[in-house]
């Protein structure tokens, strides 16, 4: 049910996944500001819901590690609110589309709950694989909490069939900025944006 709901899974929860989910929030309220409606403020929460956890919990309850906050706001996102979390069943059951920093994450969470596996993605090999599906085949886009998530549970199908056998490459793979300053923080974010920019583009043409 809406909202279309992306869990963004990394080790600890405090850099790689934090990012991914404060950015995906962004792309989508700046498509939302498009809209030529006046959309009230709420909207671009009612249509998706980005949140994360990490594999480990060895940091929950801390806020997002500086330079990754610093990226997030650097984009004009706020990072503000942010609280790590250890990942839970009852987390990756909910949601619609799981996408994961690294391939050993994805196995993860796939272990933890086998019937996730056609929605659960690398991030890397999501947006890769999002190149080539053929939006014109999903469902009408609608800047609507029930069209949305028709639609974002059409393309985790599409891109799930798209992969086939196949699975993640080694490039598709974020790298773990921590500990490795400001270059590697701001690289890994915008590897982030090349897909969560995209995404929010296809359920918010």
């Amino acid at each position: 049910m809406p909202p279309f709901t992306v869990l963004h899974v990394c080790m600890g929860n405090i850099c790689r996944s934090p990012m991914a989910e404060r950015l995906l929030t962004l792309a989508v309220r700046r498509r939302v500001a498009r809209l030529p409606a006046g959309p009230s403020p709420s909207l671009a929460d009612e249509l998706l819901h980005s949140h994360s956890a990490g594999t480990g919990g060895w940091h929950a309850g801390e806020e997002m590690n500086p330079p990754a906050a610093r990226q997030v706001r650097a984009r004009g996102g706020d990072p503000d609110g942010f609280a790590a979390r250890k990942l839970r069943s009852e987390h990756i059951d909910a949601a619609d589309l799981v996408l994961t920093a690294t391939a050993d994450q994805q196995e993860y969470v796939v272990a933890l709950r086998p019937d996730a596996a056609g929605h659960t993605f690398v991030l890397g090999e999501f947006g890769r694989l999002l190149a080539g599906v053929d939006v014109g085949a999903l469902p009408l886009a609608e800047p609507g909490p029930d069209a949305v998530f028709a639609r974002g549970v059409a393309l985790v199908q599409a891109v799930d069939a798209a992969r086939k056998a196949t699975g993640p490459l080694p490039g598709d793979d974020l790298d773990d900025p921590w500990g490795r300053g400001d270059q590697c923080f701001s690289r890994v974010a915008d590897e982030i944006c090349e897909t969560v920019e995209p995404l929010a583009a296809i359920l918010l043409p």
